[in-house]
């Protein structure tokens, strides 16, 4: 039996009221879904009344319409505010289980190798000196060309260096920085360059393929061995204390003349003599030198005027004494147990 018009719309009058009455009761997102079944759902009351437009008239149509399309915007409405509600409150059913432990928010460190080489730059740049940096792929001629480092020398060997294509190749330290400085400055110069480098060797516990360096230059009139000493000197009493000492030994590097060697007193028997120094009380670091007169004319300087000093440390072999370390791995491991420790 059809019904009336009014008798539709007096029915679809109650619902909203009933709709208005469960919806402020739910406390639940799975009370929530069952209101909203129970109204728009496939067989919903708001579908079952769609069903009943082909009863009425074509002039009753539009009215009956327009009033269901209304009802249902505001059921759809007021089930996404509620839904909202109960979601901010937490939980799936709308509540905060306070029973559970709270998850651990774990705060990150910096890994001890940055914080050796961060101190490394606070400790120069407190003597004056500036910090520069430049690319780490190169040419050739600025990682060894402009460095006096000839063709044949064994340093540019593919064993010992990562070359690319086109004449590139990855930088095996950080003296490229010191040619690219010189280029765009005039003397008086006082920088470090610090960054990663480069090399082609096989892992172990004092050796890895990717390490950082941090590099110095000094260029000046009169400047004087001496000089490299003291600021060597400083550095190390610095970073370990008033009882380090440093010592200077012969060498031979491309790029400087004269070349030395230079060790600091062992950090792990004071200089006494243990296993890790070989009894002899010293821990070798790196080279350094004056700079050689034929690096400054690859650049423009006039060799008679200016002299300079440049050395070399790895930041690696720093922090391992710096902190005791054994093996230089530690650093990339990316454990937790060792990383917790700093």
């Amino acid at each position: 039996m059809a019904q009336s018009l009014n008798n539709i719309l007096k029915k679809l009058a109650a619902l909203e009221e009933e709709f208005k009455g469960h919806i402020q009761s739910v406390d639940s997102l799975s009370a929530l879904e069952e209101l909203r079944i129970k109204f728009l759902g496939r067989k919903g009351v708001v579908t079952e009344h769609f069903k009943l437009l082909g009863t009425l008239s074509p002039k009753e149509r539009p009215k009956l319409g327009e009033d269901l399309n209304r009802f249902k915007g505001k059921i759809q409405d007021a089930l996404e505010q509620v839904k909202g509600t109960l979601k901010s409150k937490g939980g799936e059913d709308g509540y905060i289980d306070l029973t559970p432990p709270g998850t651990y928010q774990q705060i990150g460190f910096k890994n001890p190798l940055i914080q050796v080489l961060d101190e490394v730059k606070e400790i120069f740049t407190s003597m004056g000196f500036g910090i520069e940096t430049g690319p780490e792929v190169e040419t050739e001629y600025y990682n060894f060309e402009a460095l006096n480092v000839p063709a044949d020398h064994p340093a540019r060997d593919l064993q010992d260096t990562f070359y690319l294509p086109g004449g590139y190749l990855l930088r095996t330290h950080t003296s490229p920085v010191q040619i690219r400085t010189m280029e765009k400055r005039t003397p008086p110069i006082r920088i470090i360059a610090p960054g990663r480098c480069f090399r082609n060797d096989t892992p172990d516990a004092t050796h890895s393929p990717i390490f950082h360096q941090v590099e110095g230059l000094v260029v000046d009139k009169g400047i004087s061995f001496a000089h490299l000493k003291g600021t060597l000197l400083a550095f190390a009493r610095k970073l370990f204390g008033e009882n380090m000492r440093v010592r200077f030994r012969p060498s031979f590097y491309p790029f400087t003349e004269p070349s030395a060697d230079y060790d600091f007193s062992c950090v792990f028997c004071n200089g006494n003599g243990c296993r890790v120094c070989k009894n002899t009380g010293w821990l070798e670091i790196s080279g350094s030198g004056m700079v050689d007169p034929a690096v400054f004319g690859y650049v423009g300087y006039d060799y008679e005027t200016y002299t300079g000093f440049a050395w070399g440390m790895g930041v690696e072999r720093i922090a391992m004494m710096k902190y005791k370390i054994d093996d230089i791995r530690h650093f990339y491991d990316n454990d937790l147990r060792f990383l917790n420790q700093f």
